[in-house]
């Protein structure tokens, strides 16, 4: 094996995939420095990238405000833990209820988990609030949704190359057509406590909901006593036009769910 400062690109992909998980398949590229909009392999090619990780590095790579900010407050305080108040997490609040006009956030460290915090929230707001009883809760959500890969997240997927293999499934979801408000008030019971939805999907393609789904599904949530949660991981902040996507149709969530560049 060469030494390190002369591994080439078949001697990286060689050791990731002797050591390393196969739960990806990505592209025979060997990334190492980045700046702006350009990152170079480790012979030195260069490459525009136009996937910006996902969009989470929009702003580009190794932005000299964002590497500065960085930089200070390593030099500040690396960490505090939950058990202990700091003074950024409530300027990040305030910024945040004055960007977005929710009234309070909670940070996590995905989107899966964020999804999952409000599965949560929605079933414990149904059980003392609702009134539902204990263990009968139920979420509406939509086919082709993409909400992440967490086992309860896979129990509501309609696809089942993301549900093959991780059964027993978390009970307790109910899957309407995307779209369709009728399917949404029909699927409607006592015991529903949230409907969760994407204003536009992601992973099933590009695919925008009937002008004034939205605005329906939200009227029928609060006739019916039912948290509209939207997830607007893949939608949000900007992406289409608007800070979110449900704005298009003037409606306002009771929980909305983002990630990403938030930088």
């Amino acid at each position: 094996m060469p030494v390190m400062d002369r591994l080439q690109t078949h001697d990286f992909i060689e050791l990731e995939d002797r050591y390393g998980d196969h739960n990806y398949h990505p592209l025979n590229v060997v990334l190492e420095p980045a700046e702006g909009v350009w990152v170079y392999d480790v012979e030195g090619n260069r490459y525009l990238d136009c996937l910006a990780s996902y969009s989470a590095v929009n702003q580009g790579h190794c932005h000299p405000k964002i590497l500065k900010a960085m930089i200070d407050q390593a030099r500040k305080v690396t960490l505090t833990s939950r058990a202990f108040r700091n003074d950024q997490l409530p300027l990040l609040y305030q910024q945040l209820h004055d960007l977005t006009g929710c009234e309070m956030a909670l940070p996590m460290n995905s989107g899966a988990e964020a999804v999952e915090t409000a599965v949560k929230a929605a079933r414990k707001w149904g059980y003392k609030v609702k009134g539902i009883p204990d263990g009968k809760a139920e979420i509406i959500v939509c086919a082709n949704n993409f909400h992440g890969r967490t086992v309860t997240i896979v129990s509501f997927s309609s696809d089942e190359q993301y549900r093959d293999g991780f059964g027993p499934y978390t009970p307790g979801f109910k899957i309407i057509p995307f779209g369709d408000a009728a399917a949404l008030r029909d699927a409607i019971t006592p015991n529903t406590c949230a409907f969760l939805v994407e204003p536009i999907q992601g992973e099933a393609g590009i695919v925008i909901p009937p002008a004034g789904f939205l605005k329906q599904a939200a009227e029928i949530c609060r006739a019916n006593n039912v948290l509209f949660i939207a997830d607007e991981i893949q939608s949000g902040l900007g992406r289409t036009g608007k800070l979110f996507a449900y704005m298009h149709e003037g409606v306002k969530p009771d929980m909305v769910i983002v990630g990403k560049a938030l930088s």
